[in-house]
């Protein structure tokens, strides 16, 4: 079954880094879209940023400049990189994809970002 399985989440200042992670199983992975989404409390989820299956790559307006996602096909993993983090990215982020040959949206459990300090 299609499994998304995101790590890499932690405490950051301000200012600082995380990489992201997601481990995806269970469908053709090089021939879909990947996309990071992120909720805050008490926020609606927010995507983030998308690269698609030939690794074009879009973001929102607020991450541009400072998320970069990237894909490695051969491992089955999706990245986020996040620099220049402020407390406005604390939020969980979440893997997802969406299969056309199932219809149907899939998401990863999530990992804490929390930028403090």
């Amino acid at each position: 079954q299609v499994q998304l399985v995101e790590s890499g989440g932690g405490l950051v200042q301000p200012g600082g880094s995380l990489r992201l992670s997601c481990a995806a199983s269970g469908f053709t992975f090089s021939t879909y879209a990947m996309r990071w989404y992120r909720q805050a409390p008490g926020k609606e989820r927010e995507l983030v940023a998308t690269i698609s299956a030939g690794g074009s790559t879009n973001y929102a307006d607020s991450m541009k400049g400072r998320f970069t996602i990237s894909r490695d096909n051969a491992k089955n993993m999706v990245y986020l990189q996040m620099n220049s983090l402020k407390p406005e990215d604390t939020a969980m982020y979440y893997c997802n994809t969406y299969l056309s040959r199932t219809g149907d949206n899939y998401w990863g459990p999530g990992t804490q970002v929390t930028v403090s300090s």
